[in-house]
């Protein structure tokens, strides 16, 4: 009995999120109308499952034969993906009633996702890593495509779905080679063999692969492809949720396996890790110029900014992957608080699509004007605000690593970005308006709520930051 809990109780979150999410699945069925429990009960389940670890966690433990493991930089990465799945459960809820697509099934869809990204950022396996990916990527398949009247969605999940195929086939064979050549699945065995200095080009051409299609979930150039259409197509909540919780599940595995496996072949890594980081950079920024659509642009946005985590991570140090924790939490609030902003905007035709519909947002809604205002100010890095110390975290240990020419570069794709940030704020204050907007049903609705605490967080989490770093760094540590 003693064994039985033991192997249990390091996981027990992960075991319960599962059981929960295939009960609501049921409850689902049998009681269609009771959608908004549903609801509440996946969010406090994101919410316990958040906080389990970082109070009652105990690291160093594995599970499944070594296949998953615990250690405070799993810890912190699930909280921060819980919380943040629970948020998007939160502000969904407005959209999803208003376009009658209120229905269990998203509730449970998030569950399972958010169950794959914890597998993902606990794998010691490259096996375990696979069944993360694809059982978090099976869901966000259907959330992609889950506005099923609507040819863009349908779109959308059909483009994602094909691509992440190939993703999954460039991720396998480059499994494949690294097991072939190395004769092991585990990360520790594989980290023994990298590091004894006798390293074959199979094992650096399978490692190439494998970042081949992890770059795919973060969607690093030249890996994007799918991300404006995805992004444009899907219904918005679930756009809001594409661009926080998978993109820092995906990140933060990248970290793992470069950090554990492969820090023996720092060096060919790194290469790979400069080119996505500055191909990112560059696609991202000035693709954003060129859009007209709001989530079009925060799509070519998040590629952008992906590149910046990259810059942090090709450090390959311990202040590397702090710096790449703090940015990559940093850009999961702000962009939570931009989504939970745009769902907020309904004109009369619908949810706001297109920059120019935010015209004369000022003069109806001077406070949902404002707190975007500020939150596209903290995305564009500006002092005092959130983002710039985010970005800061990001540089700084690529410059201790003698990457100096590539901040240089980061810091010249954050100038061109902050154009097409500026240009929605000139549309929101300087541009007459042209259409009408649709105000909230009650002031104090839950969208409101949530954008409100993000903009204090914004405004006032870099003075009292200090436990917040301090966490992170420890999580950093723990993968070395």
């Amino acid at each position: 009995m003693a064994n039985v809990i033991n192997f249990i109780l390091p996981f027990l979150p992960e075991l319960l999120l599962a059981f929960f999410a295939s009960q609501l699945l049921v409850f689902g069925v049998v009681k269609k109308e009771r959608t908004d429990l549903v609801r509440w009960i996946a969010i406090g389940l994101l919410v316990v499952f958040a906080l389990a670890g970082l109070f009652v966690g105990v690291p160093g433990t594995t599970a499944f034969n070594g296949a998953l493991i615990n250690d405070d930089f799993s810890y912190i990465a699930k909280a921060i993906i819980g919380l943040a799945a629970a948020a998007a459960l939160l502000f969904s809820e407005s959209y999803l009633k208003s376009e009658r697509l209120d229905q269990y099934e998203f509730s449970v869809l998030v569950l399972y996702a958010v169950l794959g990204m914890s597998i993902m950022v606990s794998s010691n396996s490259l096996l375990s890593l696979y069944i993360g990916i694809e059982m978090q990527s099976l869901a966000l398949y259907v959330l992609a495509a889950f506005n099923r009247d609507s040819l863009r969605a349908s779109e959308a999940g059909l483009k994602y779905f094909v691509l992440g195929a190939l993703s999954s086939g460039l991720l396998l064979y480059g499994i494949s080679m690294v097991y072939g050549f190395t004769g092991s699945l585990t990360f520790d065995t594989i980290g023994a063999v990298v590091s004894s200095g006798d390293v074959s080009p199979g094992v650096i051409a399978g490692m190439v692969f494998m970042l081949c299609g992890l770059g795919f979930k973060i969607s690093a150039a030249p890996f994007h492809m799918w991300t404006p259409d995805v992004y444009e197509g899907s219904p918005t909540p679930v756009t809001g949720f594409f661009a926080s919780a998978p993109k820092f599940a995906a990140m933060a595995l990248i970290a793992r396996v470069l950090m554990d496996p492969f820090m023996g072949i720092q060096d060919s890594w790194q290469q790979v890790i400069i080119v996505l980081s500055v191909a990112s950079m560059i696609v991202g920024v000035f693709g954003a110029l060129m859009q007209t659509n709001i989530k079009r642009l925060m799509a070519y946005s998040s590629i952008a900014n992906m590149g910046y985590a990259l810059v942090a991570l090709s450090a390959g140090t311990v202040a590397g992957v702090n710096g790449m924790l703090i940015f990559m939490s940093i850009y999961l609030i702000t962009s939570i608080g931009l989504f939970a902003c745009i769902l907020q905007m309904r004109i009369r035709d619908g949810m706001v699509e297109q920059i120019s519909d935010v015209a004369g947002l000022s003069t109806t809604q001077p406070r949902l004007a404002l707190m975007f205002t500020v939150l596209l100010f903290s995305l564009m890095g500006m002092p005092p605000l959130l983002g710039f110390f985010g970005k800061i975290s990001a540089f700084y240990p690529a410059i201790d690593a003698g990457l100096t020419w590539l901040v240089v570069v980061a810091l010249i794709a954050s100038v061109v970005g902050a154009f097409y940030y500026l240009r929605i704020i000139k549309t929101i204050w300087f541009e007459e308006q042209d259409r009408q907007f649709v105000k909230p049903a009650t002031a104090l609705s839950v969208l409101s709520g949530v954008s409100t605490l993000i903009l204090v967080a914004v405004l006032f989490l870099p003075f009292i930051s200090a436990p917040v770093k301090t966490a992170f760094g420890a999580a950093a540590a723990s993968l070395f």
